[in-house]
């Protein structure tokens, strides 16, 4: 009997004490965003010119917003630069629209590479590959076909790039968009994925993610160059944590990364979702265990009971005022992230918030059931540290 006494008070500490840890990063990350997130670019001249940076533009079809995503990399306020485009096939449909891109913007250094080259299983490595080959400035800026850019951006990320600093990259999240599929997306990376992005960065934890991403070349070429990360498809995480192992750091830019894909769906947000989870799973099997303690419902039902068992608590009265406080919590850190009110209701994010919350521990059960991961129409299997295996088609019959 003591010791399931000893075992039950065990667990109650555990849930109480994640249960602080985790108000203490919302603490710390909403802070940490007023200090951090959309500061005032520096446009005055510079005592030394600005290096030279080439944009990466891997692209693979073609959505509403493409055209318009892409021109904003043709007016960014920045003195030298070139735009690298990367299609798969000359079929693809995204040719017509960079080529009139290209014919819009004489002045701008911009081409395309077709084709691209094996060096790995991850298909947007194989696709950047000849172009940054071919690149001829000290920074690569990479860059998803969804991103849109504030034409000042450029110019920030490269202010933070500092002598001991080899990747600065801008935390992940959206273009205002109409429908509930944007206001799900939004508030998501607003408030969950802004929360651990900031607390990791502020503890200094490997939080890069690639969508966005000023990388240093001769310290990727220290770590065996792009082809070298060709073998992960989260390829983003293993940069960041080579460049990091040869005592180079990361920042975050002030700026974040605006998603703004013309084609959103809650099932897309999902299986997005999904993946990522099965590709933190296997870089961090931990992440199965402890990550649902980051999570409003399943950690505030632990430290209900935990409250209940160690002070006697009433467990409903303690949940419901752990939500309304996240909810409060989540509610002020999409403000601080979007630097003003987000162009939807208080109500719409409130069916949003919920959506998103209730959807969480379902996401992670099912990357951890189902391990397989589809991307860009190619099935692949991961070994645990990472390492990616792409999978034959299976046979119809």
């Amino acid at each position: 009997m003591i010791p399931m006494v000893y075992t039950v008070y065990g667990f109650a500490i555990f849930f109480m004490v994640a249960w602080v840890c985790l108000w203490l990063i919302h603490i710390m990350a909403f802070s940490y965003s007023k200090w951090k997130l959309h500061r005032t670019v520096d446009r005055s001249p510079p005592e030394q010119p600005h290096p030279g940076v080439s944009i990466l533009k891997p692209l693979t079809g073609v959505d509403p917003n493409l055209f318009s995503n892409l021109e904003t990399f043709f007016t960014l306020d920045y003195p030298t630069y070139e735009i690298l485009f990367c299609v798969e096939n000359e079929q693809d449909p995204a040719l017509m629209l960079v080529n009139s891109l290209i014919h819009k913007y004489p002045r701008v250094d911009a081409r395309y590479f077709i084709g691209g080259t094996r060096v790995g299983v991850n298909p947007k490595i194989n696709n950047m590959h000849p172009a940054y080959m071919a690149a001829k400035h000290p920074l690569i800026l990479v860059s998803d076909s969804g991103i849109r850019m504030r034409d000042d951006s450029l110019l920030d990320m490269v202010q933070h790039m500092k002598e001991d600093v080899a990747i600065v990259h801008q935390m992940p999240f959206t273009w205002d968009a109409d429908g509930f599929a944007a206001v799900y997306e939004k508030v998501y990376f607003g408030t969950a994925q802004a929360r651990m992005y900031l607390g990791a960065d502020f503890l200094g934890i490997n939080c890069h993610v690639g969508m966005s991403s000023l990388v240093r070349r001769c310290a990727l070429e220290e770590a065996g160059g792009l082809a070298a990360f060709g073998e992960y498809l989260a390829e983003d995480f293993f940069m960041a944590k080579a460049v990091l192992s040869r005592g180079w750091r990361l920042r975050v830019a002030s700026l974040p990364a605006l998603q703004n894909s013309g084609s959103k769906s809650i099932g897309g947000m999902q299986a997005r979702l999904k993946r990522w989870a099965r590709l933190r799973i296997a870089m961090v099997p931990t992440t199965a265990l402890l990550e649902p303690l980051s999570e409003c419902l399943p950690l505030g039902a632990g430290a209900a009971w935990a409250a209940g068992q160690l002070f006697g608590a009433e467990p409903l009265p303690f949940f419901l005022v752990h939500m309304l406080v996240w909810f409060l919590s989540d509610w002020l850190m999409l403000r601080s992230v979007q630097n003003g009110s987000p162009p939807f209701t208080k109500v719409e994010f409130l069916l949003a918030w919920v959506w998103s919350e209730c959807c969480a521990p379902l996401v992670l059960a099912t990357a951890v059931l189902n391990p397989e991961i589809s991307w860009r129409a190619r099935n692949y299997r991961l070994d645990w540290g990472g390492r990616a295996h792409e999978l034959k088609p299976k046979l119809k019959f």
